[in-house]
């Protein structure tokens, strides 16, 4: 049984985040997108399949991983039983290991009290550490997020999809009128100015692992999110030789590769092999930096 903690309860900062990756040679984020018709099909009898999906994957890796990340369409799209399901499974994390950061993939992006009321839910109702949200509408859509005192507000920047290339790499005007520059480079540096701002983390897709010298250029202290490592086509090493600052500052997710191992009983068993994998492999290259 576990206990469901107050919606006012502060869990991670960035320094205990760094603890925990130091303490465990590990800066993996495993990402909890659960798909009911890719889960074994013998949970698909119980209660709540997708929670008991969740809690045999949580169990079977958290001494392995500093951080998960249920993306939340993957429960939206079940309606309030799936939303119960994410509820369910931050109380457990929270509860259960509570030295794991957690973050909720919603990329929500609106303005003023709808920002407001988006950051709330999940920072104070279902109380994640942390949120992914689109800049696109600027600063207002932003900060409301950052005024959240120890929560952490982490914001796409350049992103592993191939339509990346339709806007985040285009050349604009700089505001000051001093010439161009790519625009996911303007986005991170106004992002510098906003209120709060040393609460914000970012996305930066390991695809575009040759950015990441000049991100780091722009934000030499922040976190980042990185998906795209493996199936994607992303290089841990390459990431973490241009990526990596002198706290680590990196989250390489990970979802279908590990939590879809196997489709059998041994689903968490199978899960932690792929988690041990890299692990060790990212134990290996702390060794090598520390």
């Amino acid at each position: 049984m576990f206990v469901i903690l107050p919606h006012n309860y502060i869990k991670m900062t960035t320094q205990q985040l760094t603890q925990q990756i130091q303490q465990k040679k590990s800066f993996l984020c495993i990402g909890l997108d659960v798909d009911l018709n890719k889960i074994p099909k013998h949970l698909l009898d119980l209660e709540d399949p997708i929670f008991e999906f969740n809690r045999a994957i949580i169990d079977a890796t958290h001494d392995l991983t500093v951080s998960y990340k249920p993306n939340t369409a993957f429960y939206e799209a079940y309606g309030i039983k799936g939303w119960m399901s994410l509820q369910k499974t931050i109380e457990y994390i929270n509860s259960t290991y509570p030295d794991i950061f957690t973050i909720a993939d919603a990329k929500r992006g609106d303005i003023g009290n709808t920002s407001s009321m988006y950051a709330k839910a999940f920072f104070e109702d279902l109380n994640f550490d942390s949120v992914t949200v689109a800049p696109y509408m600027g600063k207002d859509s932003v900060e409301p997020f950052l005024d959240f005192e120890n929560k952490h507000t982490i914001m796409l920047a350049l992103t592993s999809n191939e339509g990346a290339f339709d806007f985040q790499t285009l050349n604009v005007s700089d505001p000051s009128g001093s010439g161009g520059k790519e625009l996911y480079k303007q986005v991170l540096e106004t992002s510098k100015t906003w209120k709060n701002s040393e609460n914000l983390m970012y996305v930066v897709g390991a695809t575009k692992a040759e950015y990441f010298t000049e991100i780091r250029k722009i934000v030499p202290n922040s976190f980042l999110l990185v998906p795209g490592v493996g199936a994607q086509g992303g290089s841990l090493s390459e990431v973490c030789k241009y990526g990596m600052n002198q706290n680590i500052g990196l989250l390489i997710n990970s979802s279908r590769a590990i939590i879809y191992a196997s489709n059998g009983t041994d689903f968490a068993e199978k899960a932690r092999i792929e988690v041990l994998k890299m692990q060790q492999e990212m134990a290996a290259i702390l060794n090598t930096v520390q």
